[in-house]
């Protein structure tokens, strides 16, 4: 208990510690512990999701809720095979089992709702105005859009692929790896000119 309460306080950036990411609906309610295999890989790797990604937004929008953080494999496993909305654990696109893979195959990703947006789209506004944001500012590899709350899987990797893809219509993919966006900066930036000022480092 002690290990994992320390494992909890661990900052991983300017505004998130590991507890924010170790919250979960089917640990809780079926008793399978959170608790990681390796925990220096989870640091790591969730300190570089939080540092690239999350604090930008954080201090872009205001607070975001993390719907969903870190899993360990076994609590993953246990929500794949009753069909809990956990892909396999050998899925390369499963973005929540920060410990696993080494060098390049590494990987952490989180469900996230910015609420100063979800406001928006409860109103009618396309998710693609904050997908091109998302775009144009963070350093991303892959983000993934549900339409509940206008969520989305934000995930880091060292090699960025750069893809967006989404449940929300128009489902499928907006933009594949490797691919130039179909909409040009100046039409991208137009959808999303009232955004707050973003407020991180710039992408080259």
């Amino acid at each position: 208990m002690w290990s994992l309460e320390t494992f909890g306080r661990t900052r991983l950036s300017r505004h998130f510690y590991m507890r924010d990411f170790l919250y979960s609906e089917i640990s809780g309610f079926h008793g399978i512990p959170n608790i990681p295999d390796n925990p220096d890989l989870v640091i790591e790797t969730g300190r570089a999701l939080c540092e690239t990604l999350l604090d930008p937004l954080t201090e872009t929008f205001g607070r975001i809720a993390i719907r969903s953080g870190y899993r360990s494999a076994a609590l993953n496993a246990y929500g794949n095979e009753h069909r809990l909305n956990c892909a396999r654990n050998d899925n390369p696109l499963e973005c929540h089992i920060w410990d696993r893979g080494e060098g390049a195959a590494r990987i952490a990703g989180a469900s996230v709702v910015i609420p100063w947006f979800a406001d928006r789209y409860a109103k009618g506004r396309d998710w693609r105005d904050l997908a091109w944001w998302m775009h144009d500012h963070l350093d991303y590899s892959e983000i993934w859009f549900f339409p509940k709350l206008c969520a989305f899987n934000l995930v880091w990797r060292p090699v960025r692929l750069r893809r967006i893809d989404s449940y929300i219509a128009p489902r499928g993919t907006l933009l594949k790896a490797g691919d130039n966006p179909a909409e040009p900066l100046d039409d991208r930036r137009k959808r999303y000119a009232d955004f707050p000022p973003f407020k991180g480092v710039a992408l080259p």
